[in-house]
């Protein structure tokens, strides 16, 4: 789940309006252009203050165009950002420019933020709490809490994470902020959420849902859509899901917001996953994958990313890829000191090395999953109730906030008093008289008033307070009812007031109570004892032309994209004796290799010859071609040639020698033709369909 924060949401300033609109239209032409055009234009922005007769370092304008340009370069280059910011940090200081260095440590904040630097993000955003509330700039204000909140969150402080989210909700609401209180209501929700609290997750997501359908802005929609999607998918509710992130991908690729895309084309391949659809989970991972390579850079964003991608290859049976992302995610997430991360891919890991027969490796990782389970599982009844203590007391605090000013009101009302005892002796006077009568009247419609929110408020404690006491009780039965059940049963056994009989009589009872502890580990189990078998060529009857046209079908979103015009021309009822899940995966990635090199308006022809009794599948592309040391390169196990496509796309380096495994797996071979600008061929080989294939068969 994604944290939503404020000041990427906040509009650009005033006095380049005229650029955001010109911006706007570039961003529906092509996001990364679009996102490199805003790039430039700053950068042409502050060459040009620089290059001016008058330029002071010290210029608010100045400074302003570096901390935009920091924002920007957030997701695209951190450590530009970090120097930048560094910059105007400093200039912004010997200004005495408070907006200036707000939005600076703010920037610095978010750098060690995404680096897992979390005390010094903590601090950066604290002295950016300080300098906001000495300027009393509530959206600042806002910011700076909700940053710090989220922050304490990554830091497993809970407690503090709530207590600041409370704080900016009570400044939200005074100041009638909607897109903040949306904003905090959702983050709320995200944290219970992470305490597996769904009941009030889905509470907070309400509001949120009432708040944005105020606002009327796709974009929050979208980010709440999201979000709301990962919760139903750990409920279990793929189909409320798969509506929530459907919905919120329309928004986002039509805005171009390619940061929230890519989470939520995660998303939408957790949902596949979490039906065992190992090959859409592992198209809509791709999907994701890609706007990571290309427009976004955000490692913690990237570890679930990584398990995913992980899991669906396991899935497919390709263990080796599987590796490489589950021992990636676990690498990222370790450096970035994020547990729920680790823990995932070592399970991960675990399954992937027990499945290769590599046992200590794969016992070195289900210790390191054991332990993480069993220290998050340890803490999270009490990081629920320290959330639940922290509420209660900020919720104390408005009653003690009440409870001065019932004080207040009654010092009011002997004053009141007074006034009306002074008021009987001047009756005389009629001017005084008039006077008092009208300052009475005020007075009381006052006091109705305040009399009315103060019983409304007494109604919202009394039920605030019957729902704490439901959730202690709920909770004390939990953690007592069953462990105390069982401890009492065997103190009678062992003092020998139950019989040994009269003991063996409440085993199907304790079986029960067991069963149920187990559950989890024997589910494990299962799964592990499914995985045994490892990866098998099982060659049937194969129709190739359908497999191809399965991945035209599959790939024809890109290809439209490019204008490739993709061609099948096998005949009907090509039959093959091979395994179906291999030479598909072989035929996806030269497919997807040829429209990767081919420029837009060129053609993608897929073919197959007779030769003996083999098929010879050609995939024929007009692309750029490959030179020939390329060529003698491409299939050799110990290399790994990775290159950019026409659109700059971006490739593993893994495909080529994962097909050419898997076609000799079938009995076949493979090769490459191809000439620098006229085009590639890559030819493979597979056994034609006999008589003597369908009677084994």
């Amino acid at each position: 789940m994604r944290k939503i924060d404020f000041m990427s949401l906040l509009t650009i300033h005033s006095a380049r309006k005229q650029l955001v609109l010109f911006m706007a239209a570039l961003l529906l032409m092509s996001y990364s252009y679009g996102q490199q055009k805003i790039k430039d234009s700053l950068q042409n922005e502050i060459h040009l203050l620089r290059s001016s007769e008058d330029f002071q370092t010290k210029d608010s304008s100045y400074i302003n165009l570096l901390n935009n340009l920091g924002k920007e370069l957030r997701f695209y280059k951190p450590d530009s950002l970090f120097s930048i910011s560094k910059e105007a940090f400093a200039n912004s200081t010997a200004a005495e420019f408070s907006k200036g260095q707000i939005e600076s440590l703010m920037n610095i904040g978010d750098y060690y933020s995404d680096k897992g630097m979390h005390k010094k993000g903590v601090l950066n955003y604290l002295k950016a709490q300080s300098i906001a509330e000495e300027l009393d700039n509530t959206s600042y204000i806002l910011d700076t809490y909700n940053s710090l909140a989220g922050e304490y969150e990554y830091q497993g402080e809970y407690a503090k994470a709530l207590k600041e989210y409370l704080k900016a909700m009570e400044v939200a609401e005074s100041s009638k902020n909607d897109k903040m209180l949306s904003i905090l209501n959702e983050n709320i929700a995200l944290l219970y959420a992470s305490q597996k609290d769904y009941d009030q997750a889905l509470r907070h997501f309400k509001t949120v849902k009432k708040i944005n359908e105020r606002i009327g802005e796709d974009l929050f929609a979208a980010h709440s859509l999201s979000n709301m999607a990962s919760v139903y998918i750990d409920l279990n509710n793929v189909e409320y899901a798969m509506f929530n992130i459907n919905a919120s991908i329309s928004i986002f690729e039509k805005y171009e917001v390619m940061d929230w895309l890519a989470y939520a084309y995660e998303v939408k391949g957790k949902v596949y996953l979490k039906q065992d659809k190992y090959k859409w989970a592992l198209f809509w991972y791709r999907q994701s994958q890609a706007l990571h390579e290309k427009n976004v850079d955000d490692e913690r964003a990237e570890i679930d990313l990584l398990h995913g991608l992980a899991e669906a290859h396991l899935g497919i049976g390709n263990d080796s890829l599987s590796k490489y992302y589950a021992q990636k995610g676990f690498n990222t997430a370790q450096r970035l000191k994020i547990k729920e991360g680790v823990q995932k891919n070592a399970k991960t890991l675990y399954k992937i090395h027990k499945q290769k027969e590599d046992y200590l490796e794969a016992l070195a990782y289900h210790e390191l999953f054991q332990e993480l389970s069993d220290t998050i599982s340890r803490n999270e009844s009490k990081k629920n109730l320290v959330m639940l203590k922290t509420k209660l007391n900020h919720e104390q605090q408005k009653e003690d906030l009440i409870a001065n000013n019932e004080k207040a009101l009654a010092k009011q009302k002997n004053y009141i008093y007074a006034s009306m005892a002074i008021l009987l002796v001047l009756l005389a006077i009629t001017l005084l008289i008039r006077r008092n009568e009208k300052t009475q009247k005020a007075l009381n419609k006052e006091l109705s008033v305040k009399k009315d929110a103060l019983e409304e408020r007494e109604h919202e404690l009394r039920e605030i307070n019957n729902t704490k006491d439901k959730l202690f009780s709920i909770i004390g039965h939990d953690l007592r009812g069953p462990i105390g059940a069982f401890k009492g049963l065997i103190q009678l056994f062992r003092s020998g007031e139950i019989t040994e009989k009269e003991f063996l009589t409440f085993i199907p009872k304790l079986g029960s109570d067991i069963d149920h502890i187990s559950f989890t580990l024997n589910n494990l189990l299962s799964w592990g004892q499914t995985q045994m078998k490892g990866t098998i060529t099982q060659p049937s009857m194969v129709c190739v032309d359908n497999i191809v046209q399965e991945n035209i079908n599959l790939l024809s979103e890109i290809a439209d994209k490019k204008s490739i015009k993709m061609v099948n021309e096998l005949s009907e009822n090509t039959l093959a004796w091979t395994d179906a899940d291999q030479i598909d995966i072989v035929v996806r990635n030269l497919m997807s290799n040829a429209l990767k090199f081919t420029p837009k308006n060129g053609i993608v022809t897929i073919a197959a010859d007779q030769r003996g009794d083999h098929w010879i599948v050609s995939v024929r592309d007009t692309g750029i071609g490959i030179d020939k040391e390329t060529q003698e390169k491409i299939f050799a196990s110990n290399t790994n040639v990775t290159t950019y496509g026409t659109d700059n796309e971006k490739g593993t380096g893994l495909g080529l020698t994962l097909c050419k495994e898997m076609v000799e797996n079938n009995k076949g071979t493979i090769w490459v033709e191809s000439a620098v600008k006229k085009g590639t061929c890559f030819y493979f080989t597979v056994p034609k369909m006999s008589e003597s294939y369908e009677q084994a068969s």
